[in-house]
């Protein structure tokens, strides 16, 4: 899987806690359909606009709050990544663990204007914005993080190694 990564730019600010981009009530929607209710709080409709591939460019803090399966709900809703001024940690391990790229790059949201198109080496760490020729070079991920978004996350890559059944196993009652 490539971890260059092109799209339409969606812009967010500083702050964006996880309870904006996973609501309370996604907990109790079925799992197929709590996509449905990304940033249903703050960019009501967002979810039918976004397309395949597009990226979120945010501020500061982008994730703070609670631990939510933030990589797998933006994964489903077709964003191909998200690089922020600062991700936080739980939502950066969140991100990844799901196979979903995220990275910190200080001066991002500079460079970018909502709906621009960008090119972002999320191994690499070098930002393009593809229409207005600008760039920002910013520290790559780590590369255990590469290994588990090119593995799919952290389920597939422990199944592919062998530490875990890739079938849930149900033990016979007694």
């Amino acid at each position: 899987m490539s971890l260059i990564r092109e799209g339409r730019v969606w812009k967010f600010g500083n702050d964006i806690n996880t309870d904006l981009m996973f609501p309370n009530t996604a907990f109790r929607t079925a799992l197929a359909e709590q996509h449905r209710l990304v940033f249903s709080a703050n960019r009501p409709g967002w979810v039918d606009q976004v397309q395949a591939g597009d990226l979120i460019i945010a501020g500061q803090n982008f994730g703070m709050g609670s631990g939510r399966p933030i990589g797998r709900v933006l994964a489903e809703c077709g964003a191909g990544g998200v690089v922020a001024e600062s991700v936080n940690g739980l939502c950066l391990r969140n991100c990844v663990t799901f196979g979903f790229p995220a990275l910190s790059a200080p001066g991002v949201l500079e460079i970018f204007e909502e709906g621009d198109r960008a090119r972002i080496n999320y191994a690499t760490g070098l930002i393009e914005n593809l229409d207005r020729g600008r760039s920002l070079q910013a520290r790559p991920m780590p590369q255990l993080f590469v290994d588990l978004v090119n593995g799919g996350g952290a389920v597939p890559m422990l199944i592919k190694e062998g530490w875990i059944e890739p079938e849930m196993r149900i033990a016979a009652s007694v």
